[in-house]
């Protein structure tokens, strides 16, 4: 075994609660890991030093779980830089520039897109991101969607069938053919790549019927489910996430009061993605609405080159802070310990014994300072196990 222990910690986050204060905070504090998981947290005056092979002084920073992504788009080609561009000059953002990046994604190589992944992947990690998920979506053939996914595949087990993105020009006239695509073939090939099934669920993509019966063939294949919804306007998408026992739905953008009653009443976590709104203008949801409903809320960027093109969790905890009415405590709880929920995981986003030993060392005094100093890159060191 090989046991590190981190100490000199200003102030530890952990989401135990065993340690009193509302984050599960230890002040002057210490972590002890072993073979990859945490071991032990608590004061550093009490630390088992005598247990540690390794120890790694931190003088004063503040230390946090790694950040939990759970909605990304990492695999694509192309950008839509120019897309962004008109939007904010003031052309309002609509599902059809999906179709732009599905052109470029089937025209690059296998070894572009997974050069390109791994380039995501490693801002990932310097920015404090130990888990993440990668959805498809970006094909929309079958030969497509299985190759997205198994370069997903390389880099996290958390990979999500978004065949169901939009409708593909080549079945603009049919889109019920493409529906049967879906459930059919293009399962039977991604489902073996794949944890999750998605849906964008929503006017100009897929319609509740249609949503509900992709979702359903993909659960019959063993897939969790996850729902694209109420981003671009009220519906049912909601309703149906939490008929089908979601483990999230995301966007959330406008959320009607029963919305919101039925999010609280389930497990489905209602994922809000700022970055989404930062990018198309679109007005924020309320994470404060959400929480005081006894929903539970997480944060993920929806890293993707149409509508969030960026990779920062602390960004998004900026934001969430400044326009979603998240306290800095609940905005990283969200980007952690939500985020984990969002993906029904236990080992990840907390610093609990037993927990994978993913941890973030901050530049910083205090886990406050990732709202506080917006933009500025504050991740010192990532730990992933």
């Amino acid at each position: 075994m090989t046991a590190t222990l981190i100490t000199g910690i200003g102030e530890l986050v952990t989401f135990d609660p065993v340690h009193p204060a509302p984050f599960g905070i230890v002040r002057d504090a210490a972590v002890l890991t072993v073979d990859g998981r945490v071991a032990w947290t608590g004061p550093a005056s009490t630390a088992p030093r005598e247990d540690a092979d390794e120890i790694v002084e931190v003088d004063g920073a503040a230390v946090i779980p790694g950040f939990v992504d759970s909605h990304t788009h990492l695999v694509f080609g192309g950008d839509r830089a120019t897309e962004f561009e008109a939007r904010m000059a003031g052309r309002p953002y609509t599902a059809g520039g999906i179709r732009s990046t599905v052109a470029a994604t089937r025209a690059a190589t296998e070894d572009e897109l997974r050069n390109r992944l791994a380039r995501f992947v490693a801002e990932l990690h310097a920015q404090g991101t130990t888990t993440f998920e990668v959805k498809s979506g970006y094909g929309l053939t079958v030969a497509d969607e299985e190759r997205l996914l198994r370069l997903a595949r390389e880099v996290t087990e958390e990979t999500t069938c978004l065949g169901a993105h939009v409708v593909p020009a080549e079945y603009a006239d049919d889109p019920e053919a493409y529906v049967s695509l879906v459930t059919g073939p293009m399962l039977d090939a991604c489902a073996p790549q794949s944890r999750w099934i998605d849906v964008f669920c929503e006017t100009g993509a897929f319609t509740v019927e249609q949503s509900r019966r992709i979702l359903t063939a993909g659960a019959r294949r063993g897939l969790g489910v996850r729902l694209h919804a109420a981003q671009l306007g009220p519906g049912e998408g909601v309703a149906l996430a939490v008929e089908l026992d979601a483990a999230s739905v995301d966007h959330c953008t406008y959320l009607s009061d029963d919305d919101v009653e039925q999010l609280a009443a389930s497990r489905t976590v209602a994922t809000l993605l700022p970055g989404v709104e930062f990018s198309t203008r679109h007005p924020y949801p309320s994470g404060r609405r959400l929480l005081e409903a006894g929903a539970t809320v997480a944060l993920a960027s929806d890293c993707n080159p149409g509508s969030s093109f960026t990779s920062s969790m602390p960004f998004c905890i900026a934001l969430a802070v400044r326009e979603m009415g998240l306290t800095p405590g609940e905005a990283l709880r969200a980007a952690t310990l939500g985020g984990a929920a969002a993906l029904r995981r236990d080992d990840v986003g907390h610093l609990r014994p037993g927990a994978h030993a993913d941890l973030v060392v901050l530049d910083a005094p205090s886990h406050i300072h990732l709202a506080y100093r917006p933009g500025v890159p504050l991740v010192a060191r990532t730990f992933r196990a």
